[in-house]
């Protein structure tokens, strides 16, 4: 599955999944943005990269208001002359009980995890018809999928993810630009740093694998879904590197 000169956007490439990403691309051949609002830790994942031999192109931006969230895009077009990947992997993850929720809360998750993936997807789009080739790749979770407890905010924006997916991929697909989701369950990452460790405790207990998911096993989903031939019949598809949490 090689990427050779593809040119790819990742957000959220600072840290996680987005930085296992942008890794697994870069030593797949993509020419890559990488868009996070932490310099300092999107500089050392652009170092990383560019030692793999990958053209990088850092791009400091936040995707919870509009011109962050088109930045990536703009940037790549500016860079490279175009775009045909576009991860959209930034997000927020916090936690209350749905009583407790204040609608700053809600807001501020729907804004950065649901929101900011359609006006990235609307930004690359007319690049990706005009040369009727795209990829756009959006990390949705498992929860979108179940629900979880707690979480009702970030379950709602996740399922808004994988609604938005399908419908896209509907409208494009016959131009072939192709969309898809990747669902992962939970992953040792510093999003979940914020949840208790009784919630991750518990979570552990209840997958069939016994684990949680590292970043780097989820990031070959992400190349699969943008190489040839092997991304070539995924539409509208929603893959769930999850631990077993989900068996659709």
């Amino acid at each position: 599955m090689n990427l050779n000169n593809r040119r790819a956007v990742v957000t959220g490439a600072a840290s996680g999944i987005g930085a296992a990403i942008a890794q697994a691309y870069a030593e797949a051949g993509a020419r890559l943005v990488l868009c996070d609002r932490d310099g300092d830790r999107l500089a050392l994942v652009a170092e990383q990269c560019r030692h793999m031999g990958a053209q990088v192109v850092e791009c400091m931006a936040d995707v919870g208001v509009r011109e962050g969230a088109q930045a990536g895009v703009d940037t790549c077009v500016t860079a490279f002359g175009g775009i045909d990947i576009l991860v959209n992997n930034a997000g927020m993850l916090t936690q209350a009980p749905c009583v407790d929720l204040t609608q700053q809360m809600w807001d501020d998750m729907l804004r950065v995890d649901l929101t900011s993936v359609f006006i990235a997807s609307q930004r690359a789009l007319p690049h990706m018809l005009a040369q009727r080739w795209g990829r756009i790749i959006n990390v949705a979770s498992q929860l979108g999928i179940k629900g979880g407890a707690e979480l009702c905010h970030y379950a709602a924006a996740k399922a808004g993810v994988i609604g938005f997916t399908k419908s896209l991929a509907l409208e494009v697909s016959q131009h072939n630009v192709l969309v898809n989701a990747i669902a992962p369950g939970p992953i040792d990452t510093a999003l979940v740093e914020g949840i208790s460790q009784a919630w991750k405790t518990a979570k552990a207990k209840e997958l069939p694998l016994g684990r949680f998911g590292r970043a780097e096993e989820v990031a070959p989903v992400a190349v699969l879904l943008a190489s040839e031939p092997g991304g070539n019949l995924f539409v509208g598809q929603t893959l769930g590197p999850n631990s077993g949490d989900v068996m659709p």
